[in-house]
């Protein structure tokens, strides 16, 4: 195997025991797919402790190590793909989409299809390919797993403007979180830089390499004292990856069902949420509102889910809300 491809080592923990190796995987490395996963094994690029290989159908154990090597990026093709879109606004220049959680944003290997950028070629007609057919339209991004509004750039100009606002943190984006214990504090700025984790290169953190400056900013809505979690209204000043989970988890209160900043399934009391956290695997992180100007009429967009997704409606009536409006018409 050449020793200068890209090679990443995880340890299995104990909340992980049990699990298939592909999926494991997934979930500790979500850039990628669980079949792609499956191809890397089948190819002979992961090994377990170093040296033995395994099939995907493997269960892993606690404290083994899965070597994982990355082979160069493959040409792959990008199709339009019809998808289900949730347009918020569209004009020439361009749309507010409400992109799902478990949606991937821009096309990789192992996530060649599905993804908002290939429900967006072929959605639009017109569509700016600025930062190439892989990135079309695509300005900023959100997690998978995060779920929410983005701006949509369907023409160059549109696209040269809009990134000038994200450069220059005019544009304002607003988020709804749960997260775990209870913060004290009912309002606070999380002012701690943000760069590549030195303890594990595919995760951010505070203590990493290339630092580069962060600012994040809660609100306390709702102490759910009993449960253990609290849920905050959240805005960023900068447009770090991964930059709430990694705040919020700096500060002692990693996001729920955040498994790769922190949060841990058996801290949960509650057996309605232990039934939760088995059937989604979304960190609870919603971008429910988003501002900037239009980059031709120089007017002020301003746009607001109208309702939250089916699985954070789920949780907050497991923590006592009737629906999740009830919380979304105070933000």
């Amino acid at each position: 195997m050449d020793h200068n491809l890209e090679t990443l080592l995880f340890e299995v923990r104990e909340e992980d025991v049990g699990k298939r190796i592909d999926q494991f995987l997934s979930e500790v490395y979500p850039e990628f797919s669980r079949s792609y996963f499956q191809k890397l094994i089948k190819e002979g690029f992961i090994l377990l402790n170093g040296k033995k290989k395994i099939k995907p159908s493997y269960k892993v154990k606690e404290k083994e190590i899965v070597t994982v090597t990355i082979p160069p990026d493959e040409d792959f093709e990008i199709i339009p793909e019809k998808l289900d879109l949730d347009i918020y606004y569209e004009d020439k220049d361009v749309a507010v989409v409400n992109k799902p959680a478990g949606m991937v944003v821009h096309p990789s290997p192992g996530h060649t299809k599905g993804t908002l950028v290939n429900g967006l070629l072929y959605h639009f007609k017109e569509i700016s390919n600025f930062g190439g057919r892989e990135r079309a339209g695509i300005v900023h991004r959100l997690d998978k797993d995060t779920s929410g509004l983005m701006v949509i750039a369907k023409s160059e100009f549109a696209h040269k403007e809009l990134q000038k606002q994200f450069q220059e943190r005019t544009v304002d984006k607003k988020y709804f979180a749960i997260t775990t214990g209870i913060i004290k504090k009912d309002r606070d700025l999380i002012d701690l830089p943000i760069g590549r984790s030195i303890y594990n290169r595919k995760k951010m953190g505070t203590v990493g390499t290339n630092l580069r400056d962060a600012l994040t900013e809660y609100m306390v809505l709702h102490r759910f004292e009993k449960e253990n979690l609290t849920a905050v209204d959240l805005k960023i000043y900068t447009g770090r990856t991964h930059q709430i989970r990694v705040h919020m988890s700096s500060i002692g209160h990693p996001l729920y069902n955040d498994a790769t900043y922190g949060f841990k399934s058996s801290s949960i009391k509650s057996e309605k949420l232990k039934e939760f956290s088995k059937k989604y695997s979304y960190q609870i992180l919603v971008a429910y509102r988003l501002r900037f100007l239009h980059p031709r009429k120089n007017n002020e967009i301003d746009i607001k889910l109208k309702k939250f997704p089916d699985h954070v409606d789920e949780i907050l009536k497991i923590l006592g809300f009737n629906s999740g409006e009830e919380i979304l018409c105070k933000l």
